[in-house]
């Protein structure tokens, strides 16, 4: 059987091994060792990442009681040995969310009888699924001040294997899903737990934990936080945006959240003015094509640039105050033409008619109600010229 390193010394970064076999699945070209440190996916826990002899190991699974390390390419004719890297960075992350994971849920389930149901250890944040329907901010904040003090007070994680019945002689967080020998992970006096993942010697080596958030997911609390680096580099992003910020807006950070609020309610209301403003401007240009087409039954108009939004509105102020007139618009761009035909509530007839026999001149696609349709296509002709063989199907 492989000698599984991760289980042994999970601060073992680098390691030789000899070649088992190499093969390949549909996940790609693997191979298996006789011993190996990486660790592959399980349990809520990603798998490691290196290099076997440079070759970079993109994925790491156990499939048939064996460990395959998928490889971006093959070894050398003749290779039977290898020298492994472990990404450290990556490893140490893992064992320290995943130890904060451990202590994080024995605070909850202890303390406040919240057991965990699930697991996620994401690229940038973890999540666990906590069986409640709601959570209070009071009672987020004193499970984190428990599990900090955990990690301060920096108590032992023993490992050991044993039978399946002898474990049960513990106060295991939940029952074993396994029969056999089966791995606990141990913080004396905190969680005694059935786990394969890898953890530090120490709690304090998790350094901290910090609570993000928390959803609602289905009927459960899924809260998010991270631990160790992350909490620095957390901290690192919000330090950054609050210092952009302050240089937009300056002002102590304690007074940002009240000032950008009350810059976004002045922005809102400043866009409501400004809508306001513009519909009134929209209804004064429909008064003015109204009349300068001095009782015309067809009202056409072309435009460069104008969006196809714009044409809609327009289109539909001039046929709201004009019932029985024809309407032609056109925006004329760079590479396309888009159009609206509309038509007042007096006249009987179905635009998308018209708008069928017209859109094959632009090669063009369109469709809408009977009495309003908007289209668009190439710009094979301009904008007027469009404009007048719509009038003279009209």
């Amino acid at each position: 059987m492989m000698r599984k390193l991760y289980y042994a010394e999970p601060y073992t970064m680098e390691f030789d091994s000899r070649i088992i076999k190499t093969d390949q699945d549909e996940r790609g070209l693997y191979t298996v060792l006789e011993e190996t440190a990486f660790y592959p996916a399980g349990g809520g826990q990603p798998h490691d990442k290196g290099t076997l002899n440079g070759v970079e190991v993109a994925d790491v699974e156990e499939v048939e009681d064996e460990v395959r390390h998928y490889i971006k390419k093959e070894f050398p004719e003749g290779t039977e040995e290898v020298h492994g890297i472990i990404d450290r960075e990556r490893r140490i992350d893992h064992m320290q969310q995943h130890c904060g994971q451990h202590i994080i849920s024995a605070v909850f389930d202890d303390q406040f009888q919240i057991p965990t149901t699930s697991f996620h250890l994401g690229k940038d944040t973890v999540t666990i699924d906590l069986d409640t329907e709601q959570i209070s901010d009071e009672l987020l904040h004193e499970a984190e001040e428990q599990v900090n003090q955990v990690i301060y007070d920096n108590f032992p994680v023993e490992t050991k294997w044993l039978p399946a019945e002898e474990a049960k002689a513990y106060s295991l967080r939940k029952p074993l899903a396994v029969e056999g020998d089966v791995r606990l992970v141990i913080i004396p006096d905190i969680d005694y737990n059935g786990c394969g993942g890898t953890h530090p010697r120490s709690t304090g080596e998790v350094m901290a934990a910090k609570f993000l958030g928390w959803t609602k997911n289905k009927k459960q609390v899924r809260l998010e936080f991270v631990c160790g680096y992350r909490v620095l580099s957390k901290l690192g992003q919000k330090h950054r945006v609050l210092t952009e910020m302050k240089q937009i807006v300056p002002r102590p950070e304690q007074q940002l959240v009240q000032e950008v609020s009350e810059m976004v309610q002045s922005s809102k209301e400043k866009d409501k003015k400004i809508a306001e403003l513009e519909e009134q401007l929209l209804q004064h240009e429909a008064r003015t094509i109204i009349s300068e087409a001095q009782g015309d039954q067809v009202i056409q108009r072309v435009f460069h640039d104008r969006p196809i939004k714009a044409l809609q509105s327009l289109g539909k102020a001039i046929t709201e105050q004009v019932s029985d007139i024809y309407l032609i618009l056109v925006s004329e761009q760079e590479e396309q033409l888009q159009f609206v035909l509309a038509r007042g509530d007096e006249i009987d007839r179905n635009m998308n008619e018209i708008a069928k026999q017209t859109l094959p001149l632009i090669e063009g696609k369109g469709g809408g109600k009977p009495d309003f349709v908007q289209g668009g296509g190439k710009k094979i002709i301009d904008g007027a010229a469009f404009a007048n063989r719509v009038k003279d199907l009209l």
